[in-house]
Order: structure tokens, then sequence, then C-alpha cells
């Protein structure tokens, strides 16, 4: 963070727990174009929080991230945790790779897949290294040219230290580091390394490579050959999960990428959305900011053909900008991941730490003075998780507890999905007294008050549209047969 301061082959997902869900099932989510899908052609759409425990020993096991949190996601309907992975604890001396480590990361990914939760793997770093004070790279990895390391409150080291700039402008060149292997090949080996750990794991999203890359004196170019070399050292041991690259930090603030186009499919690109001016007082300049940088990834994303994640927004008690950017990300149609679950002592975020979090102590439930309930509220929306089609248009009105969906029948690669089912999350925080459903197009074939809306298209429906809203006694207006799209 820089700023100023799941999915099955069928629609059964939404008629029972996801633990209850084989693992042979599980199908890995791909890509047509922009939109994540599945293997059926069904548009995917994501909710979810960022995990990233930035002290050591660096796993969200020791921040008390585990079964309660993942529970506490699932019943709120929010389905993939961007998760931290540091370079440092992943490679802590030249060449060496600490598997002990990386269990513990496969742990929490067990435990997050057990609740239907996806994870998108991070290699997360804040101003490089805890020297700078942030988190990230091993210290042997950092080369500043001999000028002297010290540490800045987060986010000033980016502005204020030539010897950060040095290390970044040493690592986007290659600079051969111990051993004479270049400080980019050392990278890319521990990439390779975790990703042949997961290669397996269909309940992994994919790898998000660098977050929030500081261009110093570099260029887009010499990112786009580091991104290269990750993806050519991941794609030898695993030629089938997304992989994520990201573009300069400064695009989180409305600036274009120059990227040039990079190949490697399956790729998307993960990127952020903040504003740098006090949002309270700057309302108007934090909306226009926040829709240009997602028009900016739509614009990406239309001339390259990548898949679009927004990964990081947030980290703020101000609920107006909060659900604004929920808002502009759900009428682009974009999955999206806020931060953060728990504030968990974060060195390089919000200060306070608290102010940022969802959940105070990850080890306890999301109830009472452990949750902010505002942004509880915010974030936990009906949206569509599952699309058989292509989405036109969705939203949710949080004042009239109004969500309404309408989708394209045929897919993004042009197939017409006959009687295809779409899975619509419902959340109970939002209909405590159950929801109506109004479909055109279309039929429910869910069981009233489920946490989920199974969706099918008529024969011969070109669109459907959906429309919940309050109830007042849990039964749908157009239940339909209580039977799952599985078996109906």
């Amino acid at each position: 963070m820089l700023c100023a301061a799941m999915v099955l082959t069928s629609c059964t997902i939404g008629s029972a727990s996801a633990t209850q869900q084989p693992a042979s099932s599980v199908q890995f989510l791909g890509h047509l174009g922009r939109w994540l899908t599945n293997s059926e052609g069904d548009v995917v759409v994501l909710h979810g929080m960022n995990m990233v425990y930035k002290r050591p020993p660096f796993t969200p096991e020791a921040a008390g991230f585990g079964d309660v949190a993942a529970k506490v996601l699932e019943d709120e309907g929010l389905d993939v945790v961007r998760l931290g992975v540091i370079y440092s604890a992943v490679e802590p001396s030249p060449g060496t790779f600490d598997r002990s480590y990386l269990d513990s990361i496969a742990s929490t990914v067990s435990v997050l897949a057990h609740h239907g939760v996806y994870t998108l793997l991070d290699f997360h770093q804040d101003m490089m290294t805890q020297a700078f004070g942030g988190e990230g790279f091993p210290s042997w990895s950092v080369e500043t040219d001999g000028l002297p390391e010290k540490s800045f409150v987060f986010p000033l080291a980016y502005t204020q230290s030539p010897a950060l700039d040095a290390a970044f402008d040493n690592f986007w060149s290659d600079r051969p580091g111990p051993g004479g292997v270049g400080l980019q090949e050392r990278y890319a080996s521990a990439w390779r390394f975790v990703a042949e750990r997961f290669a397996g794991d269909p309940y992994v999203l994919g790898y998000d490579l660098f977050n929030e890359p500081w261009p110093a004196n570099s260029t887009a170019s010499e990112l786009a050959a580091f991104y290269s070399k990750v993806i050519s050292s991941i794609r030898s041991v695993d030629k089938r999960h997304l992989i994520f690259y990201e573009p300069f930090v400064t695009f989180n603030f409305g600036v274009q990428t120059e990227l040039p186009r990079i190949t490697g499919d399956p790729l998307g690109m993960s990127f952020h959305d903040y504003c740098l001016q006090n949002s309270l007082q700057e309302e108007a300049q934090c909306a226009q900011q926040e829709t240009s940088t997602v028009e900016n990834a739509l614009m990406r994303s239309a001339a390259t053909g990548d898949a679009l994640v927004l990964s990081e927004f947030g980290a703020t008690t101000d609920q107006q900008d909060l659900g604004r950017v929920v808002a502009i990300a759900d009428r682009s149609e974009l999955p999206w991941i806020e931060w953060a679950y728990c504030g968990c002592e974060d060195p390089t975020g919000s200060i306070p730490p608290s102010i940022e979090a969802l959940v105070y102590d990850p080890r306890l439930p999301a109830a009472g003075t452990n949750v902010d309930e505002a942004t509880l509220h915010t974030l936990v929306e009906p949206y569509p998780r599952i699309v058989a089609g292509t989405p036109l248009s969705y939203g949710y009105v949080s004042k009239t507890h109004t969500f309404e969906i309408t989708y394209s029948t045929t897919a993004p690669d042009g197939r017409h999905l006959d009687r295809g089912c779409s899975v619509i999350v419902v959340p109970a925080l939002q209909y405590p007294n159950g929801y109506d459903v109004e479909v055109s197009g279309g039929r429910v074939v869910s069981s009233p008050r489920s946490g989920t809306l199974d969706v099918v298209a008529r024969e011969g429906a070109s669109a459907v549209t959906v429309r919940v809203t309050q109830g007042s006694d849990g039964s749908p207006s157009d239940p339909g047969p209580s039977v799952s799209c599985a078996n109906g």
C-alpha cells in the first residue's frame, strides 16, 4: 500500500458450504481478455481482502490469521485473499530457500481453500527492506552503491532516500549480486521455488509478482524486461496459473502506464487505486483520480487482452471514500481485494494500523468490538460470483438494499451459454429478513433464503436481468424448484 499518510464447475457453490466441495471439482481460474473465467467459460468475479504480515517471521499464522478468519470470509461471501509472501523469508541467504516458511504459507492457503476462498500469492515489498523502514527484500540483495541506509516513516524513503533509489536502480538494471548472479535472476529463482510448490493447487488464483514497484530512475521497458524473466522462470514449473504483473506505483494515482505488452499468458494486471489527497477534504479530486485509475486499467486490458484485478484500495475509515471505490469497481465489473483484513502491526501502512483494519484481532470472530462495523457493511455486498455469459452492468444501492445485474448470455469468447447457471452472492448482513427476487430472461433455482442465488437463463434468452430487494419473510418471489444448478 502506497498512499497519502472461488469457483466450481457447477452452481453447487451457491447452495452448499464450500467446505463440502470435493477438491476434484475445483477449477483453476483462467481468463478471456479482461475477465476471469472458469473452465466452462463463465465469468468469475471475486471479492476479498488483503492479508500481509510484515513483521518477522512474516507468516499470516504468526499474526493469528487462520481458520477463524477464513470462516469470517466465507460467512460474509468473500472468496479471495491476496496473501503476502515476503522475499526475505523465502530466500534468507543467496540460493538458500526456506521450506518451513513456505510450509506455513501453504498451510494458510489450505485453510482458506477449506472455506472456499482463493489465494492470490503476492511477493510484497514496501520501501524494499527493513533497513529503510519497510519490508520485502533480504539485505544481501540490496545494492546501494555505498550510500547509507536510513530508516524512514513510510512512505518517505521513496522521495527522500538516495540509497533506496540506488537500490531500485540496481535491481531494475539487474546488477550482479552475491556470487556474480544477477539480482533479478535470484528473484526469479525464488518465484520458481514458490510456484513449483503451488503449481497443482486450483485454489491459488495466481501469482502477483511485485507489489508496487518504485521506478526510481528506471523505465517501463526495464520493468517489462524484469517481468519477462520472472514469468519465464515461473512458466518452467507452472504453465497453468495466472501471473499478475503490476505497473509502476504511480499508476495507483491516475498516471497511465507505459509498460510494453508482456508475454507469457495466462497473464493479468494487478493494480491499486488510492487517492493522494485527503479524501474527506478533497472528495471531488479523489473521485476523479480513483475513476481515472480504473479507466486506465480498462484501456490497458483492451490493448493487451490481459485480465484485471483491483488488488488494493481502501485502508481507511472514510466510508464515503471506501464505498466510492467499491462502486467504481462494481460499475466496471472488476474483481476487487480491499486493504486489509487486519492492521496487524503494519509498519508501512496507516497510522495507526487499526485504521486499515476490518478485523482488529484475526484470531477472533468479526463481532462486537473486534470488527469495524461500518467497513464490514461497506464491503459485504451482493455481487455476481459466477456469470453464465458476460456482465453488462451490476451494482448495489446500500440505502435501499437493492442489487441489480444485467448480463448477456453470450460468453466473452462469443459462445451462447444456453440455460447457463449464474451465482449471485446475497449476504445475510444486508438481507437479515430475507430477500425478494425479480428475474427477466431466467429463473431462480436455488432454495429460498440461501446465501446465494442460482439463476438459470431461459431457453432462447439473449440477456438476463436479476433484481434483489429486501424481503419480509425470507421467501424469494420466484423461488422456483429448491434445487441447485448442478441438479436442476
